[in-house]
């Protein structure tokens, strides 16, 4: 039960950042508005994958299930309330992608709520890439952020791995109604697109391509954000930062 043991782990932690903003309106406000410009960079960084070609449902499954601004409490309900039947009810190669899962989010919302905290010390700063470039700063955790790609590779790596399970789209197929009875709707549906997202890559090998794409691009920022001038950084994450995806 060890998955299990992680997955809800990792929920209690998330439920008590949020607790904690949901007591704090302010900060509440300033997490949210971490989150809607992340979104809005990643889109910006990727438009060209998102926009058309062999990238583009990657991109977006990436932008909607890893980097999204919207609410993952319905999931993360789901992994409290069962986290023991993901263990039994999906192949050991899910319940680690499960795992991951949720270990990303956690670690995500650890940054978001520190995040936050450090742009309410900056309220007069009207400028969305300043204030994301002081409150970065501000936080640091370098090893932080690199662990938060390094699991976003690894979802990536074990979902395109997962494609070449042979018959485990069957499996998953059939699993719909054993899933949804479990209360497992919302991560039977990630693991379902994730999992045809990164099968049409592997036609062509394209999902090697592809997070590897986003581990130069990502690396490039984080390295942009800890060790360029301000300025630099201001200019560069303003570029990105068109409209809300």
């Amino acid at each position: 039960m060890e998955a299990a043991k992680k997955i809800r782990s990792a929920v209690a932690e998330v439920s008590q950042l949020r607790q904690a903003a949901l007591g704090d309106p302010p900060l509440r406000s300033a997490v949210a508005r971490i989150k809607r410009v992340q979104a809005q960079r990643f889109a910006g960084t990727y438009s060209d994958l998102l926009a058309q070609g062999p990238y583009a449902d990657a991109a977006r499954f990436f932008l909607e299930e890893l980097y999204s601004d919207k609410d993952y409490g319905e999931r993360d309900a789901q992994f409290a309330r069962i986290a023991g039947a993901v263990e039994k009810l999906f192949p050991a190669q899910v319940a680690e992608t499960a795992v991951s899962l949720a270990e990303l989010h956690v670690l995500t919302e650890e940054l978001d709520h520190a995040m936050g905290v450090a742009w309410l010390l900056q309220a007069s700063v009207d400028d969305d890439a300043r204030a994301y470039t002081s409150a970065w700063r501000a936080v640091g955790r370098r090893d932080d952020r690199e662990r938060q790609l390094s699991v976003v590779l690894r979802i990536g790596h074990e979902m395109a791995r997962l494609t070449r399970t042979p018959g485990l789209r069957m499996m998953l197929k059939m699993m719909r109604g054993p899933a949804a009875a479990a209360g497992l709707a919302s991560l039977q549906q990630f693991l379902e697109i994730g999992f045809d997202t990164f099968a049409a890559m592997a036609q062509s090998a394209g999902a090697e391509y592809f997070l590897g794409t986003v581990r130069a691009r990502e690396e490039s920022l984080i390295r942009m954000l800890f060790d360029a001038d301000l300025g630099t950084c201001e200019t560069e994450l303003g570029r990105t930062l068109g409209p809300a995806p």
